[in-house]
């Protein structure tokens, strides 16, 4: 059994940044070694995948939307997944998940533990 929480997102114009943190707790000696991600949901939009990582952090993905734009990252002593996101743009608004799952790094929505979600907000 593993707990995400999702902290970091707010009210940000167009073109700034913000860093989301997803901490993870429950089973703290072992949830950092899991495969991770992020997704996000639009009003009115379907979930879709944003960026995953691999358990030692040598694999990463990202959606072609924000490639180049945003950096997945971990710190495995704080159990903690980071998403950098930088030249955020209005259709960037979204609630933003992060998501946990035994086994190897996916880009499907197949991820057994999920956060409750922080709110990005991009003005424009």
């Amino acid at each position: 059994q593993v707990q995400l929480v999702e902290s970091g997102g707010g009210l940000v114009q167009a073109g700034g940044s913000l860093r989301l943190s997803c901490a993870a707790s429950g089973r703290t000696f072992s949830n950092y070694a899991m495969a991770m991600g992020w997704f996000r949901q639009a009003p009115g939009k379907e979930r879709e995948f944003v960026s995953a990582i691999s358990r030692s952090g040598g694999t990463t993905y990202y959606a072609d939307s924000v490639k180049g734009r945003f950096t997945i990252s971990t710190d495995n002593a704080k159990n903690t997944l980071y998403l950098q996101m930088n030249s955020l743009k209005p259709e960037d608004t979204a609630v933003y998940y992060c998501a946990a799952r035994w086994g190897v790094v996916t880009t499907s929505q197949d991820y057994h533990y999920w956060g409750q979600g922080t709110q990005v907000t991009v003005s424009s």
